[in-house]
């Protein structure tokens, strides 16, 4: 197992006085734990509660696996928890018909062919928080909003329009109503 192999070679770079399970175990409750943590963009509720008004489909196409997006949601089940605003959600580690990760476009793909309506790729707008996630919305043929994490130097040149805020959003840039405030 290549994570086991690296794990190995950390304990024994450090002098950690520790087996590989017990490091793996270490690892799973401080990711459970800052994982809990995860606050919403600013921004985020107010967009979704404003497309779900105008009966805008909405999906998620999530890197994540399914037990971490439990936990990464956990805490905003108001918007993630009941199917109230996003029609379906894809898993790019746990879907079978996911054959390659981000930045490949299958999830993009994926996501939208589970729209009753099958819309095109052009149809599509994704928001994205990571370049490898823009990438892979671009290379599925959709327009990308990037909202990069703030924390880091944003390098992406190939997203449609980069914000540094969801807050920034503005819907009638993309055809879609604007807010209402």
């Amino acid at each position: 197992m290549e994570v086991a192999r690296g794990i190995e070679e950390i304990i024994k770079q450090t002098n950690l006085p520790l087996t590989v399970e017990q490091f793996m175990e270490m690892e799973r409750e401080i990711y459970t734990e800052e994982m809990l943590k995860v606050q919403l963009m600013p921004g985020a509720k107010r967009l979704v509660e404003h497309l779900k008004k105008h009966n805008i489909p909405m999906a998620i196409a999530t890197g994540s696996t399914s037990q971490s997006y439990v936990i990464k949601t956990r805490a905003h089940q108001d918007l993630f928890g009941d199917g109230k605003y996003f029609q379906h959600i894809v898993f790019t580690r746990d879907d079978e018909e996911v054959k390659k990760p981000k930045p490949a476009p299958d999830v993009y793909l994926i996501t939208a062919s589970r729209f009753p309506d099958r819309p095109k790729p052009e149809q599509c707008l994704v928001l994205e928080d990571s370049s490898i996630g823009v990438d892979g919305a671009r290379a599925a043929g959709m327009q990308c909003v990037m909202v990069p994490d703030q924390r880091f130097e944003c390098k992406q040149k190939n997203a449609t329009m980069i914000l540094k805020s969801l807050e920034d959003f503005r819907p009638e840039l993309f055809g879609l109503p604007p807010f209402d405030d």
